[in-house]
């Protein structure tokens, strides 16, 4: 970082009073702040790094104090970062701002195989930690755990379940998946049964594995109540809006099962709870009646998230969730996204797989493609119905995705701060606002158009005794 883009960052710090997910302000001009190894790890530990800039009191506005000393300090700081591991490597940048001096320090994201990166006085368990928002929050034993298992190549679908017996799983199954397997590669077919099993992972060290229970047991459930999913439909736009009778859900069902078993059931529940549009053709005549939501999207987004959740013992205790509210439909799953792949690189690279031996598997008995085509083909079933496109959000240990049907359409005529509005039926943050309105600084956003909406009161605040919260929404009068 240069001095100038130093200066520009620390004037915009002050314009919005706020810190983000990649920069952390911190006081010094009494001394070096003792404890960094909370947000040495945590920038360390995202893809995008961060810059910790010393010299702006937080608690005053971000006004600039400047540092006591600036080669004292960073000498200092770097005496912390020798306390990482691994070792943090960051880059110092110096600017005079107002007639005080003010230091930052950028601190890269580490490589994954590498992570987690943690204080080496507190251990791996407590001194791992993770940035959410403007907070470092300390790593869970899921999320130290999910670094462990894809540095190792361990994969949870392949684990030995003891409880998996020859008399809870369906052998006929078994025997016609070995035998297809068999008859499509000849040299393969050398193999006794108990090779085979062992070369198709259906067992390991002769028990069964979870991905062969999941797909050839008679009731999965009876070892696993949770790998299951919940369905429900909400009257409103959230979980806890009630209905016209003070109905919480109009619709709910617990659906089990193995995983083809699930999916089946699964769009029979959707396709019910769907609104049908009929559609009369002005040429032939012909009526047509289109779903909601097109099916085929909902098909891959159920299929994803049986064969790409996280199967770990830290989350076998927690169901996919399809949740069904009047603006969209939401598909959730356990375990956020897998290895090195972002949210934004999903459908245009190829991802590490959570869970190989799940995935054969899926191809052969649910008929699906293990060629990555999931997310393109949800995107484009949305853009061919003309519906918004669809969101990915990869969260602490959870990964969703959420479907919006014509509900949240906006008329083209309307003005910016009117279509504003209306986009906060549904109460909206200032950066879903700005994405919204295609618009990168959510502070522009904010001076430009929402607060002018707040003072002509067509907005309102969700949080009014807490303005300057992060996690603050905006809602239409």
């Amino acid at each position: 970082m240069l001095a100038e883009e130093l200066i520009k960052l620390v004037k915009k710090i002050k314009e919005s009073k706020s810190e983000s997910q990649n920069v952390e302000v911190k006081s010094a001009h009494q001394g070096t702040p003792k404890r960094l190894y909370d947000t040495l790890s945590s920038f360390s530990n995202q893809d995008d790094g961060g810059i910790i800039i010393f010299g702006l009191n937080e608690k005053e506005d971000f006004k600039i104090v400047g540092v006591y000393d600036l080669q004292d300090l960073q000498k200092s700081v770097t005496e912390q970062c020798n306390q990482m591991v691994p070792v943090v490597r960051g880059v110092f940048t110096i600017a005079e701002i107002e007639d005080e001096f003010v230091c930052s320090l950028e601190i890269p994201g580490i490589e994954l195989t590498e992570r987690p990166c943690y204080y080496k006085g507190a251990g791996k368990v407590k001194g791992s930690y993770i940035r959410v928002g403007e907070a470092d929050l300390p790593m869970t034993d899921y999320e130290i755990y999910s670094y462990e298992a894809y540095k190792k190549h361990f994969h949870d679908d392949e684990r030995e379940i003891e409880r998996a017996t020859t008399s809870t799983m369906d052998i006929i199954e078994i025997d016609k998946y070995v035998q297809e397997k068999k008859y499509e590669k000849p040299k393969f077919a050398r193999l006794n049964d108990e090779q085979a099993y062992e070369m198709l992972n259906i067992k390991r060290n002769n028990y069964f594995t979870l991905a062969s229970v999941l797909n050839f047991g008679l009731y999965p459930q009876g070892i696993f109540p949770q790998l299951s999913i919940t369905a429900i439909v909400v009257q409103g736009y959230e979980i806890g809006d009630l209905g016209a009778s003070k109905e919480r859900f109009v619709d709910n069902k617990r659906i089990e099962g193995t995983l083809s078993e699930m999916l089946e059931e699964a769009l029979i529940f959707c396709k019910r709870n769907m609104k049908i549009k009929t559609i009369i053709d002005d040429k032939t005549g012909k009526r047509i009646d289109k779903t909601e939501y097109p099916i085929n999207a909902i098909r891959e987004a159920i299929l994803n998230a049986l064969i790409h959740r996280d199967y770990s013992i830290h989350t076998e205790g927690t169901p996919i969730q399809i949740n069904f509210f009047k603006d969209r439909l939401e598909i959730r799953n356990p375990g956020g996204l897998y290895g090195r792949i972002t949210v934004e690189q999903l459908g245009k690279a190829r991802p590490d797989l959570r869970n190989p031996t799940l995935a054969v598997m899926a191809e052969n008995l649910s008929k699906t493609e293990n060629r990555y085509s999931g997310i393109p083909t949800i995107r484009t079933e949305m853009k061919e119905y003309g519906l918004p496109e669809p969101k990915f959000i990869s969260e602490r240990g959870e990964f969703t995705v959420i479907l919006y049907n014509d509900t949240n359409k906006i008329e083209t005529n309307l003005t910016i701060e009117e279509k504003i509005v209306e986009f906060c039926k549904i109460p909206k943050s200032r950066k879903e606002i700005a994405d919204f309105l295609e618009v990168k600084t959510s502070v522009y956003v904010y001076s430009k158009y929402i607060e002018p909406l707040i003072k002509e009161n067509k907005l309102a605040l969700t949080m009014p005794e807490k303005s300057a919260s992060k996690y603050q929404k905006y809602y239409k009068i």
